[in-house]
């Protein structure tokens, strides 16, 4: 079955002809009216209408027309602007009526929108149920599959969202308007969409995560719209549902188009009762790994202390659902590391560890993966020993190890690849590391490489040294074009995609399908040990399969702890 095209379609004004005198016609009137349309009834004088439809007639909401469908109506009861054809015809006889077939073919033939009830065949489309949010729309549809599963399939979706996001995304419109405004006023950026993007892409830019220089004067004109898109993609949906105008405020003021400090526009965290747990514990600081994304996989060590802890400085990439675990009692501060920001926002959280410290608190530096495996584990280690403060490491699951194996890609695998390297895409102020040599045997594992993706598959296959300018620069090993790659994205996480490929074609698969950050690229021989392309240039695979099949699995265990220690 072809997937259908879902759009959301403007309907103020528009004529709707609704053919029928039943409860479900009076349902399409409602709904018609709801949309900003004008609903047009045919049914016979005689007719036992819906009560609930009587109010819409007499409040002139909806017109009633008291006879039998004509085929000349599809041509005469329109808006005269689109020469009195109708907009859209809704057709409550059933599948079974002869009258339900003809209109179906009338509309056809003159390009009228036709839906008819109980009729997939007839319809040229089919109305999904929807939850309403303010400006949220979400809507579902089985495609006359489901026998009214779309409805129980809305409520618990509609259910797992957190109360108010309407709001929230309201307000994050607002700043995203402001933001654009203001900075179309100090860069004249007349002809700058607001942050070249739209609602429905299927994927992030692969230059999303692309770091913002002083020298880049085009990027830094939108780097605040740059900026909130981070906010929306990585912000737990949470924390946007509670977004307040202050927050909005906070954001602008700290994210100017100046290199301000972050820190000065930013007020102290709460600490809850402080001088009873100044009495319970001595001030501690934890830096934690929160493994790969799902809170299946995070270690015991971890979650005790996510779930002990006064204050939480969590990583912008730590995902919702680990996030979910803290207690609401616990401030929260997630990192505002952003392209072009992240030493001011590094420097930000250690200066909010150690005011925390200060005050007898115990905290939890959160972090992605694992803290030594390019966490800046090792310097937040030594910040907070410098000042007094020995911390307490726990290790996390890195995802430069898990990713490979939830993507069937064993990063050795004997007589293919007996050795394994994890390198990172991006250097220190953005700078390009050097493309490691090309071996054979090797499995190579890059971290924060996504956003430069094009450029480092031309370094690896080019065999170019990093600086022109040192003549003697050893000129590393060329990767072959058709060595065997994967960029495993989201990992672990009911997201996970994986874009199977070879270094000749990975560029152009992540240009056609988006990019879903955060994410990570092997290369190397034992991407096609277990799965492999099949001989087309790429294989895009989605979603995770989790641990559900365990009968006493990780997260029923952080299920039993969370309920005891509540």
């Amino acid at each position: 079955m072809t997937a259908p095209l879902l759009t959301a379609h403007d309907a103020t004004g528009h004529i709707h002809l609704i053919i029928g005198s039943n409860s479900l016609a009076a349902a399409r009137c409602i709904k018609s009216v709801e949309s900003g349309a004008r609903p047009i009834l045919l049914a016979p004088a005689e007719a036992q209408l819906h009560y609930s439809v009587f109010k819409k007639i007499a409040d002139g909401q909806v017109r009633w027309i008291k006879r039998e469908f004509i085929d000349g109506d599809l041509r005469t009861l329109g808006r005269d602007e689109v020469d009195n054809i109708v907009d859209a015809v809704f057709v409550t006889l059933g599948a079974k009526s002869a009258l339900s077939t003809h209109i179906s073919f009338s509309c056809r033939r003159l390009r009228v929108p036709v839906n008819v009830t109980d009729a997939p065949n007839l319809c040229t489309f089919t109305l999904l149920t929807t939850h309403s949010d303010g400006p949220l729309q979400i809507g579902i549809t089985t495609s006359g599959k489901g026998c009214k599963l779309a409805a129980r399939i809305r409520r618990e979706v509609a259910a797992s969202l957190p109360a108010k996001l309407g709001e929230g995304i309201e307000r994050l419109g607002s700043m995203r308007r402001r933001i654009w405004e203001e900075d179309h006023r100090s860069h004249d950026l007349a002809d700058t969409i607001l942050d070249n993007s739209d609602d429905d892409a299927s994927g992030q830019k692969p230059d999303f995560n692309q770091l913002v220089t002083e020298s880049d004067h085009t990027a830094i004109k939108t780097r605040r719209i740059r900026w909130l898109s981070q906010i929306c993609e990585y912000w737990p949906l949470r924390r946007l549902a509670s977004i307040t105008d202050a927050d909005i405020d906070e954001v602008l003021q700290a994210y100017s188009n100046s290199n301000s400090n972050l820190r000065a526009s930013l007020a102290p965290l709460p600490a809850k009762d402080s001088s009873l747990r100044t009495h319970l514990h001595k001030p501690l600081i934890i830096l934690a790994g929160s493994g790969p994304g799902s809170p299946q996989l995070l270690t015991l060590a971890t979650h005790h202390a996510i779930q002990s802890a006064d204050v939480i400085l969590a990583d912008k990439l730590v995902p919702a659902p680990v996030l979910d675990l803290i207690p609401r009692r616990t401030p929260v501060h997630i990192a505002r590391k952003f392209p072009g920001n992240a030493d001011a926002a590094q420097q930000e959280l250690l200066e909010m560890g150690l005011e925390s410290l200060k005050k007898g608190l115990r905290v939890l530096r959160l972090k992605q993966g694992d803290p030594y495996i390019y966490g800046r584990g090792g310097e937040e280690f030594s910040f907070f020993e410098s000042h007094g403060y020995s911390p307490m490491v726990l290790p996390g699951i890195t995802s430069s190890l898990s990713a490979p194996l939830f993507a069937a890609i064993p990063p050795t695998h004997r007589n293919v690849a007996d050795q394994v390297l994890i390198c990172t895409g991006t250097g220190r102020k953005g700078a390009a590391p050097a493309p490691p040599t090309y071996v054979k045997s090797q499995t190579v594992v890059f971290l924060m490489a996504l956003h430069r993706l094009s450029s480092l598959v031309e370094s690896l296959t080019m065999a170019v040294p990093v600086d022109p300018v040192a003549k003697n620069a050893p000129h590393p090993a060329r990767w072959p074009i058709n060595t065997p790659c994967a960029v495993l994205e989201r990992a672990s996480c009911p997201d996970q995609r994986i874009i199977r490929s070879t270094l000749q074609h990975v560029v152009s698969a992540v240009d056609e399908v988006g990019s879903r950050p955060p994410g990570l690229l092997v290369v190397g021989w034992s991407c096609e040990v277990l799965k492999g392309t099949h001989g087309r240039e790429w294989v895009v695979e989605e979603g995770f399969v989790g641990y559900d099949e365990l009968r006493h699995g990780p997260e029923e265990a952080l299920r039993t702890l969370s309920t005891e220690s509540v």
